[in-house]
């Protein structure tokens, strides 16, 4: 299957102890899609604070990593919302777990969902099925990749003795896409 993403922009906010290594499916799209960029940036906050990553998913060679603005933000605490929540492009997207945030998106001109992913995966008791449940909300909106892709993705980034795993991960990410509620009516 072919698909064209055109340098779509993604900003990935957590916090540092939420392990950011993992990043919502990144290894995943990275078997996936050939031009990707993973910028991480720790900062200040290295140590119990917040972390982001800037991934860039093209179909063009990518020029440069750094970014001012982007075409979705996938939001997972506050101090993210109130740093980045501006930089989503008007008519972009931004995607966020409600829970701990206290002060919700106020933008009108921008796409706002909320994926309630901590509640559900400490629903099903597996904190570790977060990030997949993220990326099911993003996929949503942003169908980038196929169940196939995704699956195949899983097989060829995980290491074999985790392969009893991938089912999991995509029912995760078939509950994630579930749980995707607009914030508000959407602009675009």
């Amino acid at each position: 299957m072919e698909f064209s993403i055109n340098a779509r922009n993604r900003k990935v906010c957590r916090k540092r102890g939420e392990n950011a290594k993992k990043r919502v499916g990144f290894p995943t799209l990275k078997v996936l899609i050939r031009l990707v960029s993973w910028l991480p940036s720790y900062g200040p906050e290295m140590r119990g604070g917040t972390s982001n990553v800037t991934v860039i998913l093209s179909d063009e060679r990518i020029c440069s990593p750094y970014l001012n603005q982007f075409d979705t933000a996938i939001i997972l605490n506050q101090q993210s919302m109130d740093k980045f929540e501006a930089s989503v492009k008007p008519g972009g997207l931004l995607i966020y777990d409600p829970n701990g945030i206290s002060h919700h998106p106020t933008r009108k001109d921008i796409n706002i969902y909320q994926v309630a992913a901590a509640d559900k995966a400490s629903e099903i008791g597996i904190m570790k099925l977060f990030n997949m449940i993220i990326l099911g909300g993003f996929l949503a909106v942003k169908p980038i990749v196929t169940r196939e892709m995704l699956e195949k993705g899983l097989q060829k980034s995980l290491p074999e003795r985790h392969h009893h795993l991938i089912p999991d991960n995509i029912k995760a990410v078939e509950i994630g896409k579930g749980l995707l509620t607009p914030d508000r009516k959407s602009v675009v």
